[in-house]
């Protein structure tokens, strides 16, 4: 665990990351609570959102800074009552429309949408979400510098990224630094493209 730590030090010094969610879907709740005790500081130190995935209970007992749900973890009010009202819920809608809707209705904080590339969830999922909403969206799934461009340009405000980042060659502050590129380049080619649309609509 030092040394993980060590390493997530390094990567998000380098590069800009709006939270880390820590996911130990096979540990148990023990295993679960001395994680977050000794990555929780290193990330908050830094103003960066720290998220435990589906352990809501946790989340609220080690205060982090919020919950990340998954459709067969518990309904979204209960994560909300057990976190309070000021910690953050996203819920991971998959390519459901009816349920990312529902979910920024009850109040989640953001929706997630995915997995891409690996499954049926539709790219155009993003732009229709970016234009009918104001709750941020998540693009989840294999995701990699090198692909994440049209999910950027369709309208996701997040990447929710994992083996890309910690397998990457170079470390993992080098992936980031990547993706952060490639989220720069997609989001000028997006307001290059807006910006036409809007001239040739006048």
């Amino acid at each position: 665990m030092e040394a993980f730590a060590a390493t997530l030090v390094r990567a998000v010094e380098a590069s800009d990351v709006a939270a880390v969610r820590l996911r130990m879907p096979y540990a148990n709740d023990d295993e679960i609570r001395r994680a977050a005790a000794r990555l929780k500081p290193v990330v908050q130190k830094r103003e960066i959102a720290f998220l435990l995935d589906a352990h809501a209970n946790i989340a609220a007992e080690i205060e982090a800074d919020g919950v990340h749900l998954e459709a067969d973890d518990i309904p979204y009010a209960r994560a909300r009552a057990l976190v309070g009202p000021d910690a953050i819920v996203g819920v991971n809608c998959y390519g459901s429309r009816h349920i990312a809707m529902e979910a920024a209705e009850a109040g989640a904080d953001y929706v997630g949408f995915g997995p891409f590339f690996a499954s049926e969830a539709e790219i155009d999922l993003l732009s229709w979400w970016s234009e009918l909403m104001t709750v941020p969206c998540v693009a989840e799934g294999d995701i990699t510098p090198a692909n994440c461009a049209p999910l950027v340009q369709a309208g996701a405000d997040f990447l929710a990224v994992a083996d890309a980042v910690w397998s990457h060659s170079d470390g993992p502050a080098a992936a980031i630094a990547e993706f952060n590129q490639a989220i720069a380049d997609a989001l000028e080619r997006r307001q290059a493209r807006d910006s036409r649309s809007v001239v040739s609509s006048n």
